[in-house]
């Protein structure tokens, strides 16, 4: 059953009316409080109200204005999603950030998860956001505003064992994004899509994990092992999620970044000369950092190493002059 605050007067211009999904616990949390905190506008969605946290959320937007809360799960039909989406836009007359926060992480080997258990991974991670976002496009390109926030992970850099399907999800997730962003663009909607690395969002907390434990002998060790480190590692993990949240709303609303540089120790904005505008990828984490730059270094020393190789592939009538490569498509 569905829950709607009710309709409420329209935000005033200078606030961003943000939906979010996954509010329940993590990330999305963290987006709740700093919404609310900053005097924005906040319709928080979940699949599940009966969550203690949906519940306290749903008791404050009975009293404050700028809290509203909707029940949505990503899976549900496009026809559905298109439904609810219509439905939240009259709350406050508009909707200017989305932010597919959604999602789980399913934790098997191939063999024992198999093409059912990817499917169900994808069907959240992947088609979840797809669908959602696809029920929010029509509106903001009727306003020719909008900002699109896709939270990635660090394994859509990295596949780790044991966690084919949601590295599969994740990969696939930028490869969307970096398309859709330049899709929409013209409709003067942005595209954004941040990569935490590991936070301590409780994104391995038994609700948004699903362990499919390994029956074949040859893997059993091995996947006691991968369980065993991510049980340990959730309470140790570096990350603090609010920073993270903190630094999306920055950049999301344009402004200044607080944090100190060591030149002068001056405050900077994501927009300064010198560091350029984000274009559409934000790592965030040391982790993250660097794991990702390890691979981009790799990555370049193997083009290095093999390039005469690689590019031995060509027709022989085709000269080197003739083709051009796009700096957009580097463009991150």
């Amino acid at each position: 059953m569905s829950h709607i605050t009710a309709i409420k007067k329209q935000a005033p211009a200078n606030s961003l009316v943000w939906l979010v999904t996954g509010c329940s616990s993590g990330f999305g949390l963290e987006f709740y409080l700093n919404i609310k905190a900053r005097g924005d506008y906040i319709i928080a969605t979940a699949r599940d109200l009966s969550n203690p946290n949906m519940t306290h959320c749903i008791q404050v937007s009975l009293t404050e204005e700028n809290v509203s809360v909707y029940q949505l799960d990503v899976t549900a039909s496009q026809e559905s999603l298109n439904g609810i989406i219509a439905e939240a836009i009259k709350i406050y007359g508009r909707i200017d950030v989305l932010v597919n926060n959604a999602g789980y992480v399913a934790l098997g080997g191939w063999e024992d998860m198999g093409y059912d258990g990817f499917v169900r991974q994808f069907e959240t991670n992947v088609f979840g956001l797809l669908k959602v976002t696809n029920a929010v496009l029509p509106h903001m390109r009727e306003r020719r505003s909008g900002t699109l926030v896709f939270m990635g992970s660090l394994s859509g850099w990295q596949g780790n064992e044991f966690c084919g399907a949601y590295a599969g999800s994740k990969f696939a997730v930028e490869g969307m994004v970096e398309a859709l962003q330049k899709e929409v663009e013209q409709f003067g909607i942005r595209t954004l899509l941040f990569e935490p690395g590991r936070f301590r969002a409780n994104l391995l907390s038994p609700s948004p994990v699903v362990a499919h434990v390994s029956k074949i002998d040859d893997y059993k060790e091995a996947w006691e092992m991968t369980l065993r480190s991510y049980a340990d590692v959730d309470s140790k993990r570096r990350g603090d999620p609010a920073k993270a949240v903190e630094i999306i709303m920055d950049v999301v609303r344009e402004e200044t970044f607080y944090r100190y540089i060591e030149e002068g120790d001056v405050p900077y904005a994501f927009t300064n000369a010198k560091y350029g505008p984000m274009k559409l990828r934000l790592p965030l984490g040391q982790d993250a950092f660097d794991t990702i730059k390890t691979k981009c270094d790799l990555t370049l020393k193997v083009l290095d190493v093999w390039e005469r190789l690689i590019t031995s592939t060509d027709h022989n009538d085709v000269r080197h002059s003739d083709i051009e490569v796009s700096s957009e498509e580097s463009s991150t």
